[in-house]
C-alpha cells in the first residue's frame, strides 16, 4: 500500500487508494475498477451498506486490524476503511467537446487540495469533467482523492495536458474559452449575461495566475468583481463562484422559457 503514496508507485500498479467512508462508497458504487475494500471489524458493522455493495458487485473485501489500517492510510485518523482502485483513464476530448456546457481548465494547479475541492465544485455544477495542464497535482494523491469526496468517480479528469493541445480542441469543438483573471476586462456577471451557451472556463494559480497564452487565446477575460478590501479570492473559490453563476444563468434562461407566454 506505500508504494500507492507516490506518483510514480501509482503508475506502476495501474492503481490508487481511497480513504474514508464517503469516497469508497463511491468507489464501489460508480467505479468498475475497485479491486479491494480493506475494512477494520469497526468499519465492517459502521458501514455495513458499503460492504454490502462492494460485495454485491465482486469487490473483494478484506478484515484488517486497527494497527493495519492505520499503517496503510495516509490520514492520522483513519475511519477504518480503504479501497484500492484502478486509476482512471480520460482524455482531453472526454472533457472537451461539443454538447458540453461546462468544461474546467485548471493551469499548473500545484495544491492538492484546491485541485481536489475544485474536482468536487465542478461536479456540483455539472461540469463535463476537469482538464489539468502539465505541472499540475497528481488527480490521485490522496490528498487529492480526499478533497473530491468521492466526485473524482463522477467525472472525466484528463491531466498533463498541454495548452497548445487544450487550445487546438476547445476550437476544434467551437466551445468558448473564458479565462479568470484579476485584470480581466468583463465583469463575470455582466459577460455572462451575453455569453454563449457552452463555456470552456479557464484558472490559474493564485500567485501567478494563467499563462499569457491562455490569456491571449481567450474568447473573454472576465474578473470576479470584489467589494470589500480583500486583494484576491482563492482559486477554488474563484471557481465556484464563475460556475455557479453560469449555472444560475442557465436556470434563469430555463425557467424563462418555460413561462407561459400569455402572462
Amino acid at each position: 500500500m506505500r508504494h500507492l503514496r507516490t506518483r510514480a508507485g501509482r503508475r506502476e500498479a495501474g492503481a490508487f487508494a481511497v480513504e474514508g467512508p464517503q469516497s469508497v462508497r463511491e468507489a464501489v458504487l460508480d467505479a468498475p475498477g475497485t479491486r479491494t475494500v480493506y475494512a477494520t471489524a469497526v468499519a465492517l458493522e459502521r458501514f455495513a451498506d458499503i460492504i454490502a455493495v462492494a460485495r454485491a458487485n465482486g469487490v473483494e473485501v478484506v478484515p484488517v486490524t486497527d494497527d493495519v489500517i492505520e499503517a496503510m492510510a495516509e490520514t492520522r485518523t483513519p475511519q477504518g476503511i480503504i479501497a484500492v482502485c484502478d486509476l482512471l483513464d480520460h482524455s482531453l476530448d472526454d472533457v472537451v467537446h461539443a454538447g458540453a456546457s461546462i468544461a474546467v481548465v485548471l493551469e499548473s494547479a500545484a495544491d492538492p487540495g484546491n485541485v481536489g475541492t475544485i474536482i468536487r465544485t465542478a461536479d456540483a455544477a455539472g461540469a463535463s469533467g476537469v482538464v489539468l495542464t502539465a505541472g499540475s497535482a497528481d488527480p490521485f494523491g490522496g490528498k487529492v482523492v480526499r478533497a473530491t469526496a468521492g466526485s473524482i468517480f463522477h467525472l472525466p479528469i484528463a491531466e498533463d495536458v498541454e495548452v497548445r493541445a487544450l487550445l487546438a480542441r476547445v476550437c476544434e469543438t467551437g466551445m468558448t474559452l473564458a479565462v479568470a483573471t484579476g485584470d480581466g476586462e468583463s465583469d463575470v456577471f455582466e459577460w455572462l449575461e451575453r455569453a454563449p451557451t457552452s463555456i470552456c472556463w479557464a484558472f490559474g494559480t493564485e500567485a501567478h495566475g494563467v499563462s499569457d497564452e491562455l490569456k491571449e487565446a481567450a474568447d473573454a477575460r472576465v474578473r470576479i468583481p470584489i467589494s470589500g478590501r480583500a486583494e484576491s479570492l482563492n482559486v477554488g473559490a474563484a471557481v465556484a463562484v464563475c460556475l455557479f453563476a453560469d449555472v444560475a444563468r442557465r436556470h434563469e434562461r430555463l425557467s424563462s422559457s418555460h413561462e407561459d407566454p400569455n402572462h
